[in-house]
């Protein structure tokens, strides 16, 4: 009889196989990743293996992997060591993150790390086998991707090209991160480590509506600065589902 332990081993070895994400659905746009949002705080002791996951997850083409960090960390106190304001804490990103919650688990309270699929699953952040699982579920369950193409030119996003789909409409964001960046913690939960984070959402701006066809945006005063990346999220407006997405092209020309 096998062990409980050569069971696990079995399924991480058979997750983390040469396929550990799904491959892009060929009729869903160029590239179709899925979306992966982590919720995260610097003053959460639990969230540094979540955070070196999703820059795992960064690595692959496949997904489009997004760090938020909450607020609601930044006045705890944690003893002797005090509290800490993560330096990229927006509230906007927590209400962002209640928002999920309250569409996906029927409730508004969060916690961290928390990782939502797609804008339609979730998962805890630092659990590789079912965030794993849910990016399957997400790809397998896709219909009428809306195809995203992004055009960069001298690092500036110029113009945004929409595809068409069925019975399908949102709003069209367009969403700065810094690519990875190290930041020393000097108090609360997590005091003296150095936290790696990556694709770190900086600013999500509104550049407009889809309503299911196809659509050409002209973007006006987004250029990225040294370190910065960017992608496009086409979404439902009630906080609902990722309806379509893609990376801006790497480099400057």
């Amino acid at each position: 009889m096998k062990t409980m332990h050569s069971i696990l081993v079995a399924a991480l070895a058979l997750t983390m196989s040469a396929t550990a994400v799904p491959a892009a659905d060929q009729n869903a746009g160029p590239g179709a990743p899925v979306v992966v949002e982590l919720f995260t705080s610097q003053g959460c002791y639990s969230c540094p293996p979540a955070e070196k996951f999703l820059g795992d997850l960064a690595g692959q083409k496949s997904v489009l992997a997004l760090e938020f960090h909450v607020d609601y960390w930044d006045d705890l106190v944690h003893g002797a060591d005090g509290k800490w304001k993560d330096v990229f804490s927006k509230p906007q990103y927590t209400a962002r993150q209640r928002g999920y919650n309250e569409r996906i688990r029927g409730r508004g309270n969060v916690y961290t790390p928390q990782m939502v699929i797609d804008g339609k699953l979730e998962a805890v952040g630092s659990r590789r086998l079912a965030v794993l699982s849910a990016i399957r579920r997400a790809e397998t369950a896709r219909r009428d991707r809306v195809a995203v193409d992004v055009t960069l030119a001298s690092g500036t996003v110029q113009k945004i090209r929409l595809g068409g789909a069925v019975k399908s409409a949102g709003s069209v964001w367009l969403v700065r991160f810094i690519e990875s960046r190290e930041t020393r913690v000097r108090s609360g939960e997590n005091k003296g480590k150095a936290l790696l984070s990556h694709n770190v959402v900086t600013e999500m701006r509104k550049i407009g509506a889809w309503s299911g066809h196809a659509a050409t945006i002209d973007v006006k005063g987004f250029t990225l600065a040294d370190g910065e990346g960017c992608a496009v999220l086409v979404q439902d407006d009630r906080q609902g589902p990722v309806l379509g997405a893609a990376p801006c092209p790497s480099g400057t020309s």
